[in-house]
């Protein structure tokens, strides 16, 4: 399959000062598949190891000696190794954590062998080392299923420029529109595991897919006995069982499990955290940039890894999907902003930690609530998910004006479109003001697109 992240490694192994890559990500997201396919196209002798296969490994690497940890990866490999147009693979490098800090030395000692990496449950393994990990010696990439886009390039590629071709001076046919709103309905219900997305388009065989993610999802329960104590396993279990109906709602502890202490549910959702099963999109109070510097880290709603998996967990099958209308697809349940919140999480550049906000505000009898706000250089957008006329965003219109900005953005299942949007708003002194923005509306599909058709408006206006 055809991911983006093959031009990051692209542009990684074509930089003449590159480190050592690692790149993260949870299990079975398509790391491994991703090296071994950017080798082939990229024409690159590809030296690969899986290192959790090969444990006593860890005691070379420990010795930080290239030379001789080269050695011994020869010996294994049997033949070797050339770095001319060649590429040194470490899978599942967590197994043997000093492969970490040797990574170090392959950039001071032997920089002509491009290095890349990856590993599943990384967090864990780096939370135990005695060692620094080598900061300014390796580089980062990060890793999460196939995007919509990714995946339609599998199903249906002759559609896959009108997504990447739009603007609003060239509309998307409604003809085309409904063709991707059918197959952002796939998506929703198969998702981005790689796996899971092989077997539906190249076999069109559904049940084989909820299979492929049943067993994602028991790997994940496999795991916790890796990183879970005996006491915290049956915790583990429940809370992540609890997942689904956590989704887009702010995490309060006594809710989840109501016969564990608050301390308790926070430590086990943590661990879920960094297997990267959930990720936490954090409160901020978006005052200016960056967003993270006004974040309560004790305020958060969790995100799945997956649409896929969340709908496996959920129960939720293809014909449901197909049967909901728009209202129920939009606003019922969290499926609309777990898709666009999982898009949104992991950034164009590839490079950078992913993360993602949103505005809560919390006041008696007028509380409100916007499900997304990212930042573009200077410029604070907020995010709405939902179906329905702009004038029932309330919280949309509050955030607008006590933060003094003029555009913000809403994701349904309409045609994309750009419209003035003036409402009066009632203030807590009951007196009224006049509230106008622009509203850039987007269908859901139109996610990975958002930079750009921003940076256009963005460009337009100035």
């Amino acid at each position: 399959m055809k991911r983006s992240a093959e031009k990051a490694l692209t542009d990684w192994i074509n930089n003449e000062s590159r480190k050592p890559l690692i790149i993260r990500g949870a299990r079975q997201v398509g790391k491994s598949t991703l090296v071994r396919k950017f080798a082939e196209s990229s024409k690159l002798r590809l030296y690969e190891i899986n290192l959790e296969k090969n444990l006593e490994l860890d005691d070379i690497f420990k010795t930080l000696d290239v030379k001789r940890i080269c050695q011994e990866l020869e010996g294994l490999l049997e033949q070797k190794i050339n770095p001319q147009h060649a590429l040194l693979f470490l899978d599942e490098i967590q197994a043997t954590p000093h492969a970490l800090q040797a990574l170090r030395y392959f950039y001071e000692d032997y920089p002509q062998l491009a290095v890349v990496s990856a590993g599943s449950l990384l967090e864990f393994a780096l939370a135990d080392l005695h060692f620094s990990m080598p900061v300014g010696r390796v580089e980062y990439l990060y890793l999460g299923p196939l995007t919509f886009e990714e995946y339609l390039f599998e199903a249906k590629p002759n559609l896959l420029s009108y997504i990447r071709d739009f603007d609003f001076n060239n509309p998307i046919p409604s003809t085309v529109h409904q063709k991707l709103l059918n197959l952002q309905r796939e998506y929703m219900l198969i998702g981005g595991m790689p796996e899971a997305v092989d077997f539906y388009i190249n076999k069109q065989d559904i049940n084989l897919s909820k299979g492929v993610l049943q067993s994602i999802i028991s790997t994940y329960q496999d795991d916790f006995s890796k990183y879970a104590t005996r006491k915290s396993l049956l915790r583990l279990q429940k809370v992540f069982r609890s997942i689904p109906k956590m989704i887009g709602q702010k995490v309060i502890y006594s809710r989840v499990l109501k016969d564990e202490t608050a301390r308790e549910v926070r430590t086990t959702i943590d661990l879920l955290i960094k297997a990267k099963i959930i990720s936490p999109v954090f409160h901020s109070d978006c005052g200016g940039i960056p967003l993270a510097a006004d974040v309560d880290d004790h305020v958060y709603k969790p995100i799945y890894l997956d649409i896929g998996l969340l709908n496996r967990m959920f129960g939720i099958d293809l014909t449901s999907i197909r049967n909901m209308d728009e209202r129920e697809l939009v606003n019922e349940g969290p499926l609309a902003e777990q898709f666009i919140g999982q898009h949104l999480f992991y950034k164009i550049d590839l490079k950078e930690p992913p993360g993602l906000f949103y505005w809560l505000r919390e006041k008696k009898q007028t509380n409100a609530e916007v499900d997304y706000v990212i930042s573009q250089g200077n410029l604070v957008v907020p995010i709405e998910v939902k179906s329905g006329k702009s004038g029932t965003m309330k919280s949309l219109l509050q955030f607008v004006y006590l933060k003094k900005i003029q555009m913000g953005v809403r994701f349904d299942l309409n045609l994309a479109s750009i419209q003035t949007v003036s409402h009066k708003l009632k203030l807590s002194d009951n007196s009224v003001t006049d509230v106008t923005y622009s509203l850039i509306s987007l269908p859901l599909y139109l996610v990975g697109q958002l930079d750009r058709i921003i940076m256009e408006y963005r460009q337009r206006d100035s």
